[in-house]
């Protein structure tokens, strides 16, 4: 294990009942807001690859990042998923060694975020732990793999994976991978489209990896997955499984929102559907998504480069300007839209299987919560929707917090 990464395990397990005074104390000090839920927790927060260490991105400071921890503290946002995600490639060794790498490269930022900021955020790897720091005054994170891509097709490096801190393992991301097909193949590159043979389902690789994930008491993420791999996961888990980000197909005909029949199926497993705050997920808008990609080209070129990396061009000040030009033209979606997906998704699913994320640093954001600041708003939403404080504390961390404890509990029968 990385020896930073390593340490800053060490120190979320064993110091939580060492807290410092004055950790204890900020609780107090800060003070909630009088009808905050009593947990709140966004399962989908990504991280660039030069997390913590560029300046920028060292988020015990202000930051461009829609995260950082001054951002969650103001906002009242008590935990966070911090994502590993890497690319779509090859199904190559070079492929697989390069995803293996770009990896390391986000364990090792959460890795010193949590060595740098003991006294701020934790390293949350049960839901106990995770309740702990709240009550200590302290954030939590906790670690999810987007794209067992990363994996580089080695079952081990699951266990790996564990020992580091992840608890979520999400499938897929965009492009077909080892594990199964995606809701949105890599057309571009070959991958034949759903509406012909490339919905799959889920490969042998792929059920091993649920299975091992049942053993160690890993969630199993199925956000991106095609539906044929979904219902595969259903079929082959033991235990509930989840989507960390994903929306309502029904409200609005996405790919990568889920069916009804396929919500119902996981609600019925036990498992949660955290309604995203994705805007392309929310609200059909080609014009905004033409004019981004225009921008992205633009800014790219502007930079001396041929292709456009979201980690090197979104927090240049042309891409700001252009941002702010796109969204007097096609605003984005509102809490209001938000809060339709999240509504349809309690109707079909039940109150005790949806839950909340956001995709900040991954494309999310919208009006009213346009960053970690703003998740109040997002708790004021649901009060004008009719939804009871005891509802929204199911949505804000109850509900994850309940499916996180079944799976725990069918490892120990593993």
């Amino acid at each position: 294990m990385n020896p930073i990464v390593r340490l800053a395990t060490c120190a979320a397990l064993t110091l939580c009942t060492a807290l410092p005074a004055h950790a204890v104390q900020r609780q107090a000090e800060q003070g909630q807001a009088e009808r905050d839920p009593p947990i709140t927790i966004d399962t989908h927060v990504d991280i660039p690859f030069s997390y913590m260490r560029e300046p920028r991105f060292d988020v015990g400071k202000p930051t461009p990042l829609l995260v950082d921890l001054g951002k969650m503290e103001r906002g009242g946002l008590d935990a966070a998923f911090f994502v590993i995600w890497v690319p779509q490639g090859p199904l190559t060794a070079a492929g697989y060694a390069k995803a293996v790498d770009q990896a390391g490269q986000k364990y090792d930022g959460i890795g010193r975020m949590l060595m740098q900021y003991p006294d701020r955020i934790r390293l949350a790897t049960t839901p106990e732990q995770l309740l702990a720091n709240h009550q200590a005054g302290l954030l939590s994170a906790t670690i999810e793999i987007e794209n067992s891509y990363s994996l580089g097709h080695d079952i081990h490096r699951l266990d790996a994976a564990f020992d580091r801190g992840a608890r979520s393992v999400g499938l897929v991301h965009v492009g077909n991978n080892d594990l199964c097909s995606s809701s949105l193949p890599d057309t571009k590159h070959g991958e034949p489209a759903m509406n012909s043979t490339g919905d799959t389902g889920m490969s042998d690789f792929g059920r091993a990896v649920v299975k091992r994930a049942n053993q160690l008491g890993m969630l199993v993420d199925i956000s991106h997955a095609s539906d044929a791999c979904v219902r595969d996961a259903l079929n082959v888990s033991s235990a509930p499984i989840y989507a960390s980000h994903s929306g309502a197909r029904a409200v609005l005909d996405h790919p990568r929102n889920l069916p009804d029949d396929l919500l119902r199926a996981i609600a019925a497993k036990g498992g949660v559907v955290q309604a995203v705050a994705y805007k392309e997920f929310l609200k059909k808008d080609p014009g905004r998504e033409a004019a981004e990609k225009k921008l992205q080209a633009a800014v790219a070129k502007q930079a001396g480069d041929k292709e456009y990396d979201s980690d090197k061009h979104d927090y240049l000040p042309a891409m700001d300007k252009g941002m702010a030009e796109i969204q007097k033209k096609f605003p984005l979606p509102t809490l209001d839209d938000y809060m339709n997906q999240i509504q349809h998704m309690v109707k079909v699913a039940g109150i005790d299987h949806v839950g909340i994320a956001s995709d900040f640093d991954g494309g999310g954001g919208i009006t009213g919560w346009a960053n970690a600041s703003q998740t109040r708003n997002v708790t004021a939403a649901l009060r004008k929707r009719g939804f009871s404080d005891a509802d929204i504390a199911k949505l804000w961390g109850g509900n994850l917090l309940r499916m996180w404890r079944e799976v725990e509990r069918d490892a120990e029968h593993h």
